[in-house]
């Protein structure tokens, strides 16, 4: 199933009961059984109902970066992206 932007954002967690989506180069995950990393609360909730590809492959957790756009990545951070 192919997901808009905003569709995406409504399984950001913030609704119990809607699953928890990340997506990674378009490519969306179920990470619902890692509520407590995805979730409210969690560890890694920035990500929850978006597509980090370019902060997984930057390594980080700044707004700017979460970001389905690999435009501007090194090739050593697209490496990280595709491990």
């Amino acid at each position: 199933m192919d997901f808009t932007v905003d569709q995406l954002l409504q399984y950001n967690g913030t609704n119990p009961s809607k699953l928890i989506y990340v997506a990674i180069k378009g490519r969306v995950f179920d990470v619902t059984t890692s509520k407590s990393f995805y979730g409210p609360g969690g560890f890694n909730v920035m990500f929850a109902g978006k597509d980090a590809s370019k902060a997984l492959a930057k390594m980080s957790k700044n707004d700017e970066d979460i970001s389905f756009s690999l435009q501007g990545l090194t090739e050593k951070e697209i490496g990280v992206l595709d491990d």
